[in-house]
């Protein structure tokens, strides 16, 4: 609930369940942050100079698919919904709520992921502008079978936060 959440960020994954202060975002070059906006005024606090707010969408079938796995995929590794950050959100915000309820035992995540089709509308993806371009441009260098030049940027290997309230 502090002012400056991501502040600096440069990579990795980051969610928020609780409220955040003001002037979230401010200089954050990598990585994505998904928050909770139960109260639909997220966007009044998020400093935008360097990224983007994003709705998280996902189809009846994947919201079906993830609502009966029961927790099991605590087990597996995240590799699957980690590798390209531009895509997988839905997946990817399941998987770290259902290991944050696994660990911790949080109440939250377990009311979220008891009704994740209720809370996906609810949540919102912040995502650097730069960070994205730099994603797309690894991505259609791999498509073309390029390799990356030294001059190349390479988004950093993502790591994992998940803040309860």
């Amino acid at each position: 609930t502090g002012d400056h959440g991501c502040e600096y960020m440069t990579g990795g994954v980051v969610v928020v369940l609780g409220m955040t202060g003001r002037n979230f975002a401010a200089g954050m070059s990598g990585g994505i942050a998904y928050v909770l906006d139960e109260r639909q005024d997220f966007e009044g606090r998020l400093n935008k100079e360097m990224v983007q707010i994003e709705e998280i969408h996902a189809d009846a079938g994947l919201l079906a698919k993830l609502a009966k796995t029961n927790g099991e995929v605590a087990n597996r590794p995240l590799a699957d919904v980690m590798h390209d950050m531009r895509e997988q959100d839905a997946e990817r915000l399941h998987a770290l709520l259902v290991r944050h309820a696994h660990y911790t035992n949080s109440a939250k995540a377990q009311a979220i992921l008891k009704d994740f089709a209720g809370y996906l509308p609810k949540f919102k993806k912040v995502m650097p502008t730069e960070y994205r371009r730099a994603l797309t441009e690894l991505a259609k260098a791999r498509e073309a079978g390029e390799t990356c030049s030294s001059n190349s940027v390479v988004p950093t290997a993502p790591t994992h936060h998940v803040r309860s309230p």
